[in-house]
């Protein structure tokens, strides 16, 4: 009998739709349709904390998911931040250390599989700063296309706190991936061929 596919759930489907979600945030954003671009925003910030959540409830856990989630997370913001950065200037140096930030954990990543490690899936404090990232933005996108009010220390606070959680996550993150790097437990390897394997067998 055939055997179902793991990855095929509600976390990794919620993790389609958040990079699915991405098309029509750019397109109303750059329309100056900015209700409806906050709207999309806000439903891709929930879709990102139930993902986890069902997750852990139903132990939906798969490969596919730890890749996914993040993928799905690094993707939108980008999208995000590089949107509202051509509009307001003001938040290029905060996408300055996204982009920094995401470039040395994908480049991170890709080292761990080279050396058939294991990367790290999503812990606590990336998704305090994925919500950060969110609240931050929304609010800055609503005084400014919304209500037309631009408040520059509303906007350097929450920039400064976002920015801040950001390095911090890097800084967990960077310790996970010395650690997996030089380390001999088996939990930190994976073999590609094996999963592979496995996946046509099923």
């Amino acid at each position: 009998m055939k055997t179902r596919n793991k990855n095929i759930n509600i976390p990794n489907a919620l993790s389609m739709v958040r990079i699915i979600l991405i098309v029509p945030f750019i397109v109303y954003f750059v329309t100056d349709r900015i209700w409806q671009a906050a709207l999309v925003l806000i439903v891709s910030g929930l879709s990102d904390m139930l993902d986890g959540l069902i997750a852990r409830r139903f132990h939906q856990f798969t490969e596919l998911g730890q890749m996914l989630d993040p993928l799905s997370d690094k993707l939108t913001q980008g999208a995000v931040a590089v949107s509202l950065a051509v509009k307001q200037p003001v938040l290029i140096p905060l996408l300055a250390i996204f982009i920094l930030k995401e470039i040395l954990m994908l480049s991170a990543a890709c080292l761990l599989l080279k050396k058939r490690k294991r990367p790290g899936g999503s812990h606590w404090y990336g998704k305090v700063a994925t919500i950060l990232f969110y609240i931050s933005f929304t609010i800055i996108v609503a005084l400014k296309g919304i209500w037309n009010i631009e408040n520059l220390a509303v906007t350097v606070t929450l920039l400064s706190i976002t920015a801040a959680f950001m390095i911090y996550a890097f800084v967990q993150y960077f310790k996970i991936f010395m650690v997996t790097l030089h380390s001999d437990d088996p939990q930190y390897t994976i073999d590609i061929h094996e999963v592979m394997d496995k996946k046509e067998r099923k």
